[in-house]
C-alpha cells in the first residue's frame, strides 16, 4: 500500500474540506396561519396545503 510522501497541511486539508458543509433547508411560511413550514409540506399547525385541509387539524380559536 502506498503511503504519502508528505503530511497534508491545514491549509490543504480545509480547503478540500470547503465543501462538506451543511446547508439551512428552505423555509417558507404558511399562507393560513403564518408558521414557518418547508416548502411542499402540509402545514402542522393548520393542517393546510394549498387552501385544503389535509390533515384534518383543527384551528384554535
Amino acid at each position: 500500500m502506498a503511503v504519502p510522501f508528505r503530511r497534508t497541511s491545514k491549509t490543504k486539508k480545509r480547503m478540500r474540506r470547503t465543501h462538506l458543509k451543511k446547508e439551512v433547508g428552505a423555509v417558507t411560511t404558511c399562507p393560513k396561519c403564518g408558521a414557518a413550514i418547508r416548502p411542499h409540506r402540509a402545514c402542522t399547525k393548520c393542517g393546510y396545503y394549498k387552501g385544503e385541509n389535509v390533515l384534518g387539524v383543527e384551528e384554535e380559536k
